[in-house]
């Protein structure tokens, strides 16, 4: 893959250019602000940005907005935040906007080979979203009256399909059959009136559906 890093910490930001590049990836850009990430992106088109939600100038949600700029100008570009804070505003915007998105705390990346593997299937269209994101995001005031039609045990299987996970990842996770972890999530799409589209197409409809319960009353960051 061909990826730009938008990270302000010069050490952090060497290391995962590093890592990327022992993995043989092609991190063809770096910028350390967020109007840089932006002209950087516009410039080598790359397929996926890795960005930190606190950057220069304001140092405050500079690099979330920046990647919502991004998607809008490069729907077809994968993002992935990187952040040790969960931002909720610009990140379900993000999600709703389809097309690959991941949101990854850097304090609980424990495995290179999981943290690559979420990396590619964000560039291939695909989502992955830590849990304790997902948990912040998707707080019970926020949830819709259509996401309190669900089971508790399908809202569970919901998240985890938020996390970017397969029905065989789900049910493993679980401790559940294949064929249940299916019957969950048709039972799912089918509460949520999501009925049309090929399965991978459902499934990312279902999650933003989750995602964008109620955006306007955003999960605050932490100071």
């Amino acid at each position: 893959m061909r990826i730009v890093i938008g990270e302000d910490s010069v050490l952090f930001r060497e290391g995962l250019a590093r890592l990327l590049a022992d993995a043989g990836h092609d991190v063809v850009g770096k910028a350390a602000d967020a109007p840089a990430l932006i002209a950087t992106v516009r410039a080598t088109s790359p397929d996926l940005a890795i960005v930190d939600v606190r950057m220069p100038p304001d140092d405050t949600d500079d690099g979330a907005r920046a990647a919502r700029h991004l998607r809008e100008a490069f729907p077809e570009l994968g993002i992935v935040l990187l952040s040790q804070y969960v931002e909720a505003r610009h990140s379900v915007d993000l999600a709703a906007a389809g097309g690959g998105f991941g949101y990854l705390l850097k304090d609980r990346v424990f495995d290179v080979d999981d943290f690559l593997e979420s990396l590619r299937r964000v560039a291939a269209g695909g989502t992955a979203l830590d849990p304790a994101v997902v948990a912040r995001l998707l707080a019970p005031a926020q949830r819709t009256d259509v996401l309190r039609t669900l089971t508790p045990r399908e809202r569970e299987v919901l998240a985890l399909m938020a996390e970017g996970r397969t029905n065989a990842g789900i049910a493993r996770k679980l401790w559940l059959s294949d064929r249940t972890v299916e019957r969950h999530v048709s039972s799912i799409l089918a509460k949520l009136s999501i009925n049309d589209g090929d399965e991978d197409h459902r499934r990312v409809l279902a999650v933003l559906t989750y995602l964008g319960a109620q955006p306007g009353r955003g999960v605050p960051e932490p100071p």
